[in-house]
């Protein structure tokens, strides 16, 4: 019998096991844009428990292990800013993302200051475009950060907000 993937709230005990599966997550992406120095790579435990200490995080778990995880936070404008949405590489291509990235959407819907989610990748992220676009979010800006990445700024309005505009 097989295992269910579980999605709760992150703990601090959890801090060691998110900054190891990011690391792991990331080495694609710093392959794909030809940089290892790019921040989830050399985010250390303490800044690591430093941001989950001012963000919502979101883990998965197959029994006992982290699997996959997603934080964020909203900001004054009520921009619910998502980031660091990784899946374990073995866990991926099975919607795993999109449930954790739904699951940090209705937790921020719920906060009165939430009026829209954000988040960034970068412009050769093939699959996390794609997975991004088919929850609903649209590119907003662009910003040139070297000569081989280009971030990709997507967007879209909270259900809540969405009524309201078209009310």
């Amino acid at each position: 019998m097989g295992m269910s993937v579980t999605i709760s709230a992150a703990t601090e005990q959890d801090a060691e096991h998110i900054l190891k599966l990011q690391y792991l997550c990331y080495q694609s992406e710093a392959e794909l844009y030809g940089d290892y120095g790019i921040e989830p790579l050399t985010q250390s435990l303490d800044d690591l428990r430093a941001e989950l200490g001012r963000s919502h995080t979101l883990v998965a778990r197959l029994g006992d292990e982290v699997v996959a995880s997603v934080r964020g936070s909203v900001d004054e404008a009520g921009t619910a800013r998502i980031a660091k949405l990784i899946v374990h590489p073995r866990m991926r291509r099975h919607g795993l993302g999109g449930r954790l990235l739904a699951a940090i959407e209705v937790h921020f819907a719920g906060e009165p200051a939430a009026k829209r989610f954000q988040l960034f990748t970068g412009h050769r992220s093939e699959v996390n475009l794609r997975l991004y676009r088919s929850h609903g979010y649209a590119p907003v800006a662009t910003e040139r950060l070297g000569p081989g990445l280009t971030l990709v700024t997507l967007e879209k309005e909270t259900e809540a907000q969405a009524y309201v505009a078209s009310a």
